[in-house]
């Protein structure tokens, strides 16, 4: 994965992120202001999981492509074994947060040469 399409990747994931924060304010609005008119429960929690669905499974995407072919750690068996077995996502999110942002951002282990 070249760090164009990396830094594409990680817009993108962005963007989805705004999505799920989006169904998330709809799961809070439907449970504090709409909570007795049950006409909108339906609809509103079918919108919010369908906006924050995209977002998870892309993630888990990112995390596993990332580890696939720019993991510069020197523990890439260890986590290659942990993402694809372990089922929970949590993981997945530390991985992300360890490596997938500091490489998309360009610091830590990540940091690219100066030209």
């Amino acid at each position: 994965m070249t760090d164009e399409q990396f830094q594409t990747r990680v817009r993108l994931l962005k963007r989805l992120g705004w999505l799920a924060l989006s169904g998330i304010l709809l799961l809070v609005l439907d449970s504090t202001i709409l909570r007795e008119d049950l006409r909108f429960h339906q609809p509103l929690v079918t919108l919010a999981v369908l906006s924050v669905i995209p977002a998870v499974f892309y993630a888990v995407l990112l995390v596993i492509w990332h580890w696939k072919s720019r993991y510069r750690g020197s523990r890439g068996d260890l986590w290659g074994a942990l993402i694809v077995l372990e089922v929970s996502g949590w993981l997945k999110v530390v991985y992300l947060f360890r490596h997938v942002i500091p490489d998309s951002r360009g610091t830590g282990r990540y940091a690219r040469a100066s030209k």
